[in-house]
């Protein structure tokens, strides 16, 4: 510290009033940890929170209090840290909790049995969805779903029934907060957002194969999907893209390690996929030949994102890579050399399956590693969904 320099009372090292907390003697035990959550710093404050829980009720009373926190990333930090909590003063918190004034949504989150009657539902909970709604005129709004930063292993076991080497090695991956489309893009916000002004590349208003409003998108390709968020980018001054594909397979298990959000197998009854076969000794199903309505299943994950699993495969921001050998560890998109998304070239990552496609390929850690993820290609099995907070736009 310089002789100009005072601590201040946020201070949480001693000897100075740097915000970092490496290399510094931290002041321990609970008054150390309530100095750091005044730090104007908000990843000293996240540090700080995830220390409180060591300290019983008095830190759980500090973590319920970073509910309120000026920062959203803290807030979704102090949310992680209590979702799955059972005492009755957390659970009263988080009926209350709505980070920076989001819409609150009653969703349906449902389990399926492994054995026995396997694909029956065998629990339903009662949830809260955290959405903020983006107007893109004449009706049409888009909701964007708060998915809380946290980590999570990524990738599939060797021992997962349908997957595939290019799913290993698995690795740990922490994912900053961020918002991500509660449904994929429809065709009514597609044609929406056609209609604003192009940035690098002119959008077909009407390409889809099954047509409907509230139908996904499809038969657009990576680029294409690239100049939409970047036309909503402009439209709304927030930065929108593609997610990557870690944050994709993070929202998409919201907290477990099945193969599917929903458990250990899927029915037709909670997605749309080629009910022809089936996935572990689950059952056989419809098979409908086609896209369905976004949410027309009704359940959602714990994170209220719907149809993950089928439907249409969704474009990630990601370059195609054969392995995790070497893949971030902070959520980012794994992007080679040339990182100018108007320039990219070669095929890039699809996630989800498709009202094609066989249960497994439909499973969290399924990726589409065929030749036809070029960034050109079109298909109607191929849509996308959109995150924001992702610190990408389209140069």
């Amino acid at each position: 510290m310089s002789e100009n320099q005072e601590p201040r009372e946020y201070d949480a090292v001693l000897g100075g009033n740097s915000p970092i907390l490496e290399g510094a003697a931290v002041l321990g035990g609970i008054e150390g940890v309530k100095v750091r959550l005044k730090n104007p710093e908000p990843q000293v404050r996240i540090a700080a929170l995830k220390q409180a829980v060591n300290y019983g009720e008095q830190g759980l009373d500090l973590v319920i209090q970073a509910l309120e926190d000026e920062c959203l990333e803290v807030q979704m930090q102090a949310y992680d840290l209590l979702h799955s909590r059972t005492e009755i003063k957390v659970k009263q918190s988080l009926q209350k909790f709505n980070p920076q004034g989001l819409k609150l949504e009653p969703i349906e989150v449902v389990t399926v049995n492994r054995v026995g009657r396997v694909g029956q539902i065998i629990r339903r909970e009662q949830g809260l969805g955290r959405y903020f709604t983006v107007d893109l005129g004449n009706g049409v709004t888009l909701d964007m779903a708060a998915i809380p930063g946290g980590s999570f292993i990524m990738s599939s076991p060797e021992r997962e029934e349908g997957s595939y080497s290019d799913e290993r090695p698995q690795h740990q991956v922490t994912i900053q907060p961020f918002y991500m489309g509660k449904y994929p893009i429809t065709q009514a916000q597609w044609q929406r957002v056609a209609q604003l002004p192009q940035v690098n590349r002119k959008l077909e208003p009407n390409p889809s194969s099954f047509q409907g409003g509230n139908r996904p998108v499809e038969r657009v390709s990576w680029r294409d999907a690239v100049e939409f968020c970047a036309r909503l980018t402009s439209l709304t001054k927030r930065d929108y893209g593609l997610p990557s594909e870690a944050q994709w397979e993070y929202a998409c298990r919201a907290g477990t390690t099945t193969p599917f959000h929903f458990g250990e197998t899927l029915t037709t009854d909670l997605a749309n996929y080629n009910g022809n076969h089936t996935y572990g000794d689950g059952p056989k199903g419809r098979y409908r030949k086609e896209t369905t309505e976004v949410g027309s299943f009704g359940v959602a994950n714990a994170f209220g994102l719907y149809d993950m699993h089928g439907n249409v495969w969704e474009w990630c921001l990601d370059d195609w890579h054969s392995n995790y050998e070497g893949a971030p560890t902070d959520g980012s998109a794994w992007l080679d050399r040339n990182d100018n998304l108007s320039q990219k070239k070669g095929n890039a990552m699809l996630r989800g399956g498709s009202w094609l496609d066989r249960p497994w390929n439909c499973r969290s850690a399924s990726r589409y590693f065929y030749n036809g993820a070029e960034r050109y290609y079109i298909d109607n099995i191929i849509g996308f969904r959109v995150a924001c907070g992702v610190g990408r736009i389209l140069q």
